[in-house]
């Protein structure tokens, strides 16, 4: 049917504006629902100013300060990246939410909601198991040992080409996801403003990259903390208007059930079910405990803490802020179908991409009052920036711990490493914005952003548990490990995802309607995958790489632990009684305790480590 034939209605939004005679066709109403006045302007503009001026403070009026105090003066490295490991609890929780949090979660969490329903929503239980195993394995290791790199760790405890591993593949993972978390806010401000997203992306990377180059570790830790306060504000008027306009929480509850969005995973050891109770429990708490304990993004704020108490208190308050707002995406996701239930913006091409389904909610039930609008763009495009900071200040942590000072026979002096910090900061900033070219044209940001991390995140998780919980295997294993589990990851993601571009991997989406629209519409390129797809016969590659991405993070690790172990006995093995128990996790050290170190530390006693004396003893 061509639009002609279509329902021919007025369309009658949920706050009574006018409405016009004739019907109105998709475009005008796209063009009707842009509603980003002065003050919508205003309210953005006055986030990305606060940034600048947050950056400018700490980068010029509070170092000036310090630098005629009588305290002692932290190196500029040290300062700069990890705020002379004298940050507070409350905004260093608030800036680890922010970075976990960012665009792609605000829209691809609901966006997943609303496409494939509540499956998905049970990754909230391994948010809590990842932050358990991150107190109890990783971060008494680290910041004990009160690195600047996480990826130092790897040197301490095998040599310098595993770190040298750990960095690059770090390195790539991040400049793969930071032009994504780039890209998301910007639909968001072309879907309500009609701005193209290559004019608004380098005008607002030019703000994060100056806060970030000028301020370090502070700047983005305070603007993180202001980027917080704005995102859930947003979110919380998103919800509180939209769950009133549909009628309440019990018809919100209602229409979703009977559009079968409500269901648990399936309990199934198939690797192919895009969303199981198997990849929801191994899968998906591998990812989240290589986001949030072995990703330099996340640690180097810890590290940011003066010692093991702060540190365990920022990780209850981080862990209850991402479980509280994840779970609002994921309302939010319910919200938006209760509001289209019976009229799809995606059929009707009202929203032209998946990711745009959340700014469309907040200007169809927000953009009649005025600056609601712009606190939302602000909020999605807080939590891109608090992202981007993160990102960009943990680049060049990297390339100035792990690039730069190995290979240097001769120390930097202070105005060297302020330059190749800054320089970093800047050249990554910009090769990010020039990748969101590329980043527009891959498809939906949530998956996307899932099967790109897990081609470096899997090998680095699998690093980590080996150097923490596995003594015996030395660097060459773990090397090896490392390098055929990135092979192998890299061709299962490359090639699935050149699958799902053929249309071999298919996943049925939830029913959707149009036959409650109220305006002039082409239904003739309605979705055809909202049924069961039919499973065929696999061969043993098809199975491999059909396997749902929530598994790529722990194939990766189990490839790399597993592969290690298989050349640990041609490659040599450590003696678990010669090596430093501090290296390990704290419920392996009692089976690696000597009586030599029984004599020097204490049952229970927790003595600083000194990096240095550590790497020279080895």
């Amino acid at each position: 049917m061509d639009a002609t034939e279509s329902t021919l209605s007025t369309y009658d939004t949920k706050d009574d504006i006018s409405t016009t005679v004739h019907p109105m066709n998709v475009a005008e109403l796209s063009s009707s629902l842009q509603r980003f006045g002065i003050v919508d302007y205003f309210v953005f503009v006055l986030m990305l100013v606060v940034c600048a001026v947050i950056g400018f403070y700490f980068g010029f009026i509070e170092k000036k300060k310090k630098t005629g105090s009588e305290q002692c003066r932290a190196s500029e490295a040290l300062d700069y990246l990890v705020g002379g490991r004298n940050m507070k609890v409350l905004p260093v929780s608030l800036s680890l939410v922010a970075s976990f949090v960012s665009g792609i979660s605000l829209l691809g969490t609901s966006t997943e909601i609303y496409v494939y329903g509540t499956q998905y929503a049970f990754i909230l239980f391994t948010l809590l198991i990842s932050g358990i195993i991150s107190w109890y394995v990783f971060l008494p290791v680290f910041c004990n040992l009160q690195l600047t790199s996480t990826y130092e760790y790897l040197e301490i405890r095998f040599d310098k080409s595993v770190r040298l591993l750990g960095s690059v593949l770090f390195s790539i993972g991040t400049i793969f996801w930071l032009p994504i978390v780039i890209y998301v806010p910007a639909l968001a401000f072309n879907q309500v403003t009609g701005v193209n997203i290559h004019v608004v992306t380098p005008v607002v990377c030019v703000v994060c990259i100056f806060y970030t180059c000028v301020g370090g570790l502070k700047a983005v830790v305070w603007t993180d903390v202001l980027q917080t306060v704005v995102m859930v504000g947003s979110i919380i008027l998103v919800i509180i208007k939209g769950t009133a306009d549909v009628g309440g929480l019990a018809i919100v509850w209602q229409r979703n059930l009977e559009g079968r969005r409500i269901e648990v995973p399936e309990m199934t050891w198939d690797p192919a079910v895009r969303v199981s109770m198997l990849s929801i429990l191994l899968g998906s708490t591998l990812y989240y405990t290589q986001n949030t304990a072995g990703n330099q993004v996340i640690m180097q704020r810890y590290l940011s803490l003066p010692g093991m108490k702060e540190v365990k208190g920022a990780l209850i308050w981080f862990n209850i802020g991402i479980i509280v707002l994840t779970g609002a995406c994921f309302y939010n996701g319910l919200l938006i179908y209760a509001t289209y239930h019976d009229c799809d913006p995606l059929s009707t091409k009202l929203a032209k991409a998946k990711d745009q389904l959340v700014p469309l909610l907040v200007m169809d039930t927000l953009g009649v009052f005025p600056g609601m609008a712009g606190l939302f763009v602000a909020g999605v495009f807080s939590a891109a920036l608090s992202s981007l900071s993160t990102g960009l200040n943990s680049l060049a942590a990297v390339i100035l711990e792990d690039y730069i000072k190995p290979f240097r026979k001769t120390p930097l002096t202070e105005r060297q490493i302020a330059f190749v910090m800054r320089l970093s900061v800047v050249l990554m900033g910009v090769l990010c914005v020039i990748l969101v070219f590329v980043v527009e044209r891959m498809g939906t940001v949530l998956q996307l952003t899932m099967t790109l991390a897990s081609i470096t995140s899997g090998p680095l998780l699998g690093l980590f548990i080996i150097g923490l919980m596995l003594p015996w295997i030395n660097g060459k294993s773990a090397l090896v490990g490392s390098i055929a589990s990135t092979c192998v990851v890299t061709w299962i993601c490359l090639r699935a995802q050149l699958a799902i571009a053929e249309g071999e991997i298919q996943y049925a989406e939830k029913p959707v309607a149009t036959d409650g629209c109220k305006y002039i519409f082409d239904n003739s390129t309605m979705p055809t995958n909202t049924g069961p797809i039919e499973k065929g016969s696999k061969s043993t590659l098809q199975y491999i790489y059909h396997m749902t991405f929530m598994l790529y993070v722990a194939v990766g690790a189990l490839l790399t632990v597993i592969c290690a172990g298989l050349v640990t006995p041609f490659l040599g093995h450590n003696d678990p009684r010669k090596m430093k128990d501090e290296l390990f996790s704290p419920f392996l050290r009692k089976f690696l305790r000597r009586a030599e170190y029984l004599k020097v530390q204490q049952p229970n006693e927790e003595i600083p480590i000194n990096i240095l004396k550590i790497k020279s003893s080895l």
